[in-house]
């Protein structure tokens, strides 16, 4: 209240009992309590007013839609949420598109086999020619050693 400590309070409540004495205090507290009230009802009734004022004017749909452009996770999430609670409907474009994939990737599984097959033949083929050439070039060479 106001910032203000006990021991601050004390000190205050010491002077009004002095300065106004012991026999008008409790009147003047009571006073004091009236007005307080008085002045939050005052403030209550003023900031009911400007709430319906603002209703009136729209401004918490206004103000909702902000928050909702303003948040992007919640958004996003939302329509995450309604993508998935959507239902699945058997035998419709996702299960033929589904199946698709499925041909094209057991199309493309064999592809891949013969490619690596017909590689490893074209390789072996390679190493044998290469060790025939190298074969003759060695009995030359002993020949030649002999003479």
């Amino acid at each position: 209240m106001f910032g203000l400590g006990w021991s601050e309070m004390v000190l205050i409540g010491i002077v009004a009992l002095i300065v106004v004495g012991p026999k008008d205090l409790p009147g003047m507290f009571r006073t004091l309590g009236q007005l307080s009230g008085k002045a939050r009802g005052m403030a209550r009734e003023f900031s009911r007013a400007m709430e319906s004022a603002a209703d009136e004017a729209g401004v918490k749909d206004i103000s909702k839609s902000i928050n909702a452009a303003a948040n992007p996770t919640k958004f996003g999430t939302d329509s995450l949420n309604k993508a998935a609670t959507s239902t699945f409907k058997p035998g419709g474009a996702t299960e033929a598109l589904s199946k698709e994939r499925a041909e094209a990737a057991e199309k493309f599984k064999e592809a891949s086999a013969k490619a690596a097959t017909a590689r490893k033949e074209r390789e072996a083929v390679a190493a044998a020619e290469a060790a025939e050439s190298e074969a003759p070039a060695e009995s030359i060479e002993d020949a030649e050693d002999k003479s």
